[in-house]
């Protein structure tokens, strides 16, 4: 549950090597295009902030306006009304999901190769690893229920009567030494340090759960008319990722905190630090075929685990929720 939103278009991309990896625009107005975030602006949003700030969309010939998300928006409804053109999906199981149920909305980037979710505990209780926690409660929100819960259950021998109720609100998870709780690795940790806790972070990527998070979707009929204005979209997001990870993100933090004043620096930096350090973005297939790659072969991974742990409709072509045409082209990667 991640969203985001926007402004500005600030200076700067020098250097043509740069300008060249992405799509060329035609010589007239800027193509103008909507595209919705997963939860309010936050760091997580760094590749489409990064790509506003510096540039990248303007040079694309694009005119992007990044709008929030949040817990009352629903960005996946948006998209599939024609609200926006383009939305931040947050797992490649919820994309399937929209197949199964006959939403044409496709997925054509993964932006992060990891899905950050994870499982957090007290150091202090001295779990050793997820099958540890077996017997223990756990604080879920209902969606866990259809995603990576069953994948506990089958995974880890958890049971549905370790469930319990989780809030978004870490006040439980503080004063009781012994509970476990959902989060994600870029939010949940940073809030309960910053309130004195020391938390043991389980990123449940690391341990077999194969989902992609941060995944761009459009409607299917929207693509067949305007493929250009797609591919220029994703390859200037991925080069806006990469200069969010490398480079300077000042520019891209100061638009976060435009639309979202309650993001502070120190947030921000922890985010960026977590998806560098346990290679969120830039891990497995992006690291031979550029950010935002996907592979048959992980989609077949994620439809295995579903029919595994059953929530999965049978029957169902899981291969109609992306295309591999706008990724894997190495973009941004020289």
């Amino acid at each position: 549950m991640r969203p985001i939103q926007r402004l500005l278009r600030a200076a700067g991309l020098a250097g043509a090597a740069f300008g060249a990896l992405l799509a060329t625009a035609p010589a007239r107005a800027a193509d103008k295009l909507k595209f919705i975030a997963d939860w309010t602006a936050e760091a997580e949003h760094g590749c489409w902030y990064q790509a506003e700030a510096d540039g990248s969309y303007a040079k694309a010939g694009l005119d992007v306006t990044i709008l929030p998300g949040g817990p009352q928006v629903n960005g996946p409804q948006m998209l599939a009304t024609g609200a926006v053109d383009i939305a931040l999906i947050s797992s490649a199981i919820q994309s399937i999901g929209f197949t199964q149920n006959g939403i044409p909305i496709v997925v054509v980037a993964a932006i992060m190769q990891k899905n950050e979710q994870i499982l957090m505990s007290h150091k202090s209780a001295g779990y050793a690893s997820l099958a540890a926690m077996k017997g223990h409660p756990v604080m879920i929100s209902p969606l866990a229920r259809d995603s990576y819960w069953p994948w506990l259950v089958r995974k880890y021998g958890f049971t549905d009567d370790m469930i319990r109720p989780y809030t978004f609100n870490i006040a439980p998870f503080l004063h009781d030494r012994m509970a476990i709780q959902q989060g994600y690795l870029t939010s949940e940790p940073y809030a309960a340090a910053q309130a004195g806790a020391d938390p043991q972070v389980w990123l449940l990527s690391d341990n077999g759960y194969s989902d992609y998070g941060s995944l761009l979707g459009v409607r299917r009929p929207w693509i067949r008319d305007h493929r250009g204005v797609v591919q220029r979209f994703v390859n200037a997001t991925i080069a806006g990722c990469y200069r969010f990870l490398d480079g300077d993100p000042a520019k891209a933090f100061a638009l976060i905190k435009h639309d979202n004043p309650d993001m502070t620096d120190g947030q921000m930096t922890y985010t960026r630090d977590m998806l560098k350090q346990h290679g969120i973005i830039d891990s497995g297939d992006a690291k031979a075929l550029g950010i935002g790659a996907m592979t048959d072969a992980r989609w077949q991974a994620i439809w295995d685990l579903m029919e595994r742990t059953h929530i999965s409709q049978p029957g169902e072509n899981y291969r109609n929720a992306y295309d591999l045409s706008f990724v894997d082209r190495k973009v941004g990667m020289q």
